[in-house]
């Protein structure tokens, strides 16, 4: 019920709005001055009209503390991102702090609008990228503006569910489409030359080969290759597992371990004998350096290890591969265009997209759908051609002088 005090010739009107993110009360209050040519009967007749439509909003959360939207992004990071999230997506999120805080930080919460974030999202099209890579001409990718609006519309999210605003304004933002380059990737014809390359390879390198035959044919994230395990493979089936994720974070020193991005990503694949073969002769050659060190080996059970058994760190494979290429002739392309490349291959198998969703362990096919439009597109192109060869249409004579 609301709580009214007269203060000269005005009155303060004040009503509880139940409570903040660190448990406080939260009072919201407005002030309304009657009229000089109102009755005491009519003053009276309004203020208790008055305070019942404020009541009412206030109820109904359309009247909010006045705290900016920075601030309750600093107490949502603390009192749920930190909590609730993998440490990776909040260390993501922290990195897009600084523009969003410089574009919206300022807005109290009560008063943000889906123009200032409407706003805010176009202006990223435009933006540079700030690790100075050259991806996609310099510019944002639309994946990247997507995450920001997500960053936004959770912590917008999480103040509707405590009661700091009403609606969360971030369901009225659209994403411009954004024209991004094609994924590069190897052509069936450069994978065989890759082969080709690898099996020249001295011995010593022989743990790289394996981990770009093993990306190439299973798909796998960076991560996933890093936190396999030899206990991960069953040698008698030929069906190896992701189970966990390797990952860096400056935060927890370095390397650490979690369980991997998606549930869907804890998936099983069945591999040709000739990738289980060739993990086999790298598995003797790690036992020979184990025994070659000695009391220096340090058990992780990793497959791809350094010289003590240690993890490899995840530059490692990327700084062979570019190095490779140099010496070799071979066009360079990054870790992650294994992934593009084995999506690819399953694609123009002619497998289906659910199936392609399950290989590549996205949440949903949707995601695969929207990754890789441009390959399903082209693969049903080409199916289409393929019919049209194997069944040619030709008109009758009679049609011809029709």
């Amino acid at each position: 019920m609301a709580n009214i005090q007269k203060r000269g010739n005005s009155y303060r009107i004040k009503v509880s709005c139940g409570y903040d993110t660190h448990g406080k009360q939260v009072i919201q209050s407005m002030t309304w001055k009657p009229d000089e040519n109102m009755t005491e009967r009519q003053i009276e007749k309004e203020l208790q009209r008055q305070a019942v439509l404020f009541e009412e909003e206030c109820l109904k959360g359309n009247v909010v503390s006045a705290i900016k939207f920075e601030d309750f992004a600093r107490q949502w990071f603390k009192e749920y991102a930190e909590i609730s999230l993998k440490q990776r997506t909040v260390e993501g999120y922290h990195q897009m702090e600084k523009r969003i805080y410089k574009a919206i930080g300022h807005i109290r919460m009560d008063k943000l609008t889906a123009r200032h974030i409407q706003k805010f999202i176009l202006s990223l099209c435009n933006a540079e990228r700030e690790d100075g890579r050259d991806r996609n001409g310099g510019k944002l990718s639309t994946k990247t503006i997507k995450l920001y609006k997500s960053m936004i519309s959770t912590i917008c999210e999480y103040g509707v569910k405590m009661q700091m605003i009403s609606t969360n304004p971030c369901k009225n933002v659209t994403i411009p489409k954004v024209i991004t380059p094609e994924k590069e990737y190897y052509s069936i014809e450069e994978a065989q030359q890759l082969f080709d390359l690898f099996s020249l390879e001295p011995e010593k390198n022989y743990k790289y080969v394996c981990f770009y035959t093993l990306a190439i044919y299973t798909g796998f994230r960076l991560g996933e290759l890093m936190g396999l395990e030899w206990k991960d493979i069953n040698f008698d089936t030929n069906v190896i597992t992701v189970n966990r994720t390797c990952l860096y974070s400056k935060a927890k020193g370095g390397l650490y371990t979690e369980t991997p991005k998606t549930a869907q990503s804890l998936r099983s694949l069945k591999i040709p004998q000739a990738v289980i073969d060739m993990l086999v002769k790298w598995r003797t050659l790690q036992d020979i350096q184990r025994k070659k060190i000695g009391s220096q080996w340090i058990e992780t059970d990793r497959i791809f290890t350094k010289w003590n058994g240690l993890t490899l760190d995840r530059s490692a494979p990327g700084y062979f591969f570019k190095q490779f290429c140099n010496r070799t002739g071979m066009r360079y392309v990054s870790n992650h265009s294994f992934r593009h490349l084995n999506a690819s291959l399953l694609i123009n198998s002619g497998i289906d997209v659910k199936t392609v969703q399950s290989c590549l362990g996205h949440s949903t096919a949707t995601t695969t759908l929207q990754i890789y439009a441009h390959t399903f597109q082209s693969a049903q192109a080409a199916a289409m051609e393929a019919v049209a060869e194997a069944l040619p249409l030709t008109c009758s004579d009679k049609a011809k002088t029709s």
